[in-house]
């Protein structure tokens, strides 16, 4: 199957009530992975892993995405990092499975050693037996190569191409819009920690979580408490969009307790939650009182990870005594997330039809999903 045609691509970056969807080749062909990360994934920024899977100094994990090998490292200066999970001597990949380092990153090959702020320290016999320097190998220069990262609500973002604006230049607007979330965050613990494996291509989770149009008939129970009616369009200046909705009902358990609110808080957030997309891949939500982060993992042209993460406003949430109001919250969420699986499966299996245009958009009710559909068609014009 050959990539479409740029007239085909352009029908996508019409205004809504001329365009059609992206053609099937972007969610059907093996091939439109590899021209995605070399034209969409690769220059901007994307989402990678989690902050909190390395809390302390000396922290280390591996994580690849599409293919790509690297390390999330937590330096002991206290900076969370990335870098190619590569030895600069042979290429071998350095850490193996996610740990906390006492002493140095040995390479398994030579044990060339490295420090968790990526310094090549030792090169043990590098001159000859029992000789550990020579004159041709200047360590200062032969670092672990440092990927540019930022971590924002604990997703560790990198840039790979190293070529886009800084983090806070490219979604400078979706950060004032969140001003009120700059905080520290606290993960709830395992039972704030869950992974879909979903049989779709990645930008079909993106479409769906973008819009509110199926609310009332993919999530009934979230639709009694915050109707299709209650939610808007978020079409951001700059490569995020989503949804809002404007009957947001804090969470509380059988005796009336609530979870601890940001502080301080915009009076609007008492009533209101934002759902945006930080394009490509990671998927945010806001509340008053918790928030959770989605980092959508592409597998294949038919296959994505969901890594799913859920945060709370106060360190005290994360005691005992609020356990049960944990589960909870993670229960109701994990059954929201889950309820989306067999539409964005069912999306996939359509993508096949030969004769499907792209689909076409609701001028009013789809507007964040086209708002998608013309930022990735922009790569490829």
């Amino acid at each position: 199957m050959e990539m479409p045609k740029k007239s085909e691509i352009e029908k996508a970056a019409l205004p809504i009530e001329q365009a059609s969807g992206m053609p099937n080749w972007f969610y059907t062909s093996p091939d439109a992975i590899m021209e995605e990360k070399r034209k969409v994934f690769s220059p901007g920024w994307v989402g990678i892993g989690f902050a909190k899977d390395v809390p302390e100094p000396g922290d280390v994990k591996p994580v690849e995405f599409l293919g790509d090998p690297f390390i999330i490292s937590h330096g002991r200066d206290g900076v969370v990092r990335v870098f190619h999970n590569a030895c600069r001597h042979r290429g071998v990949k350095l850490v193996q499975e996610a740990g906390k380092t006492t002493g140095l990153l040995r390479c398994p090959y030579h044990a060339w050693c490295y420090s968790t702020e990526g310094a090549l320290k030792q090169t043990p016999h590098v001159g000859g037996p029992g000789i550990h320097t020579h004159e041709a190998i200047d360590k200062s220069k032969l670092g672990l190569i440092e990927v540019r990262s930022h971590t924002y609500l604990d997703v560790v973002f990198v840039n790979i191409s190293g070529e886009a604006p800084p983090f806070e230049e490219y979604y400078a607007n979706a950060l004032e819009r969140w001003q009120d979330f700059d905080k520290p965050i606290f993960h709830g613990g395992e039972e704030s920690s869950f992974k879909l494996s979903v049989n779709t291509n990645w930008k079909l989770a993106v479409e769906n979580y973008c819009e509110s149009y199926h609310l009332p008939f993919i999530h009934p129970g979230l639709n009694e408490v915050s109707k299709l009616e209650d939610h808007a369009n978020i079409l951001g200046d700059g490569p995020f969009a989503g949804q809002l909705t404007r009957a947001f009902t804090e969470y509380a358990d059988e005796n009336g307790r609530n979870f601890a609110s940001f502080a301080p808080i915009s009076e609007r957030w008492n009533k209101e939650a934002e759902y945006i997309v930080f394009y490509p891949n990671v998927m945010l939500g806001v509340h008053k009182d918790h928030t959770f982060s989605i980092i959508l993992e592409p597998v294949s042209e038919s296959q994505t990870l969901e890594h799913i993460e859920l945060y709370y406003a106060s360190n005290d949430m994360r005691d005992e005594d609020h356990a049960a109001m944990r589960q909870d919250l993670a229960a109701f969420w994990k059954e929201v997330f889950s309820e989306d699986v067999g539409v964005v499966e069912a999306m996939q299996d359509g993508r096949k039809a030969d004769g499907f245009d792209g689909g076409h958009f609701s001028p009013v009710m789809d507007e964040s999903t086209h708002h998608f559909h013309r930022w990735m068609a922009q790569h490829f014009i």
